[in-house]
């Protein structure tokens, strides 16, 4: 996701630094961004190439920045680190925004002494999906608010305000709620999930469905996340994290290992 935030980012005209712990995974990240923004700019009315650099320190990322944008590990503890550095470092007016897709900024500010420059702007996947959701956490700015309401467009992103917060924010719910169905069809033998992609094919005209889309990300990865809503949701269907647990008990963790819900992967 870092990648594909700092390419958007870099399609303005201004510097974007990219900055990783593992230097190979900051080299792979701008030679990413690098190869694809000759397509994204030429995509784009008034979008002008900009600069991609690797900082060698996140001081050096963050030096004269007006926002820091985080997209590490879906990990509570080091997001609250981070931010307490960032807080630290950056430019004391410059925007701290987490992409974060689990956690509300409002549990990420800890360490932080200037709270109100602490936003989420969840970013989906760009340059195919553009949309951004801005959440305040708790004690954001309005200006601050209101300056990425107003800026994000420049980057080719569509924004969409969050007013009140929300784990999950807008679509990941939406999106939780079909994948949560679809897996209590298939647990409850109503249907298999290539015939539960098939219809939403058909009806939808979605390319895929719910079931390959869970292969992609991983099922560790969506079982993680039916956890995370349960605990802050009770009374959550328990068959469908069961159907998911049945397939992980199994080796089957989707795309990345071979095999998920479908085995055409090798």
């Amino acid at each position: 996701m870092g990648r594909r935030i700092a390419l958007m980012l870099a399609s303005a005209g201004g510097e974007v630094r990219i900055y990783d712990q593992i230097p190979e995974t900051a080299r792979a990240a701008c030679a990413f961004a690098e190869a694809e923004l000759p397509k994204v700019v030429a995509s784009r009315r008034g979008a002008i190439a900009g600069q991609l650099t690797i900082a060698g320190s996140i001081e050096d990322a963050v030096a004269e920045t007006w926002m820091a944008v985080e997209a590490i590990p879906e990990r509570l503890d080091l997001k609250i680190a981070l931010f307490g550095e960032l807080d630290r470092l950056a430019p004391k007016d410059a925007i701290l925004a987490s992409n974060s897709s689990s956690f509300p900024s409002s549990q990420l500010i800890g360490q932080v002494a200037r709270p109100e420059r602490v936003v989420n702007t969840h970013y989906y996947m760009a340059p195919e999906q553009l949309a951004v959701e801005v959440m305040s956490c708790g004690q954001t700015d309005e200006a601050v608010m209101a300056l990425m309401m107003e800026r994000l467009p420049a980057f080719g992103f569509v924004p969409f305000r969050v007013r009140k917060e929300s784990v999950g924010f807008i679509y990941n719910r939406i999106w939780a709620a079909v994948k949560r169905e679809a897996l209590a069809v298939v647990a409850e033998g109503v249907s298999t999930p290539e015939e539960v992609d098939r219809i939403a094919q058909v009806v939808t005209g979605a390319p895929g469905g719910p079931f390959r889309g869970m292969d992609t990300v991983g099922l560790d990865v969506a079982l993680a996340i039916e956890e995370h809503y349960a605990a802050v949701r009770p009374g959550l269907p328990t068959g469908p994290r069961e159907l998911l647990k049945s397939y992980i008990k199994e080796g089957r963790l989707g795309a990345k290992v071979g095999r998920g819900f479908y085995e055409d992967y090798r």
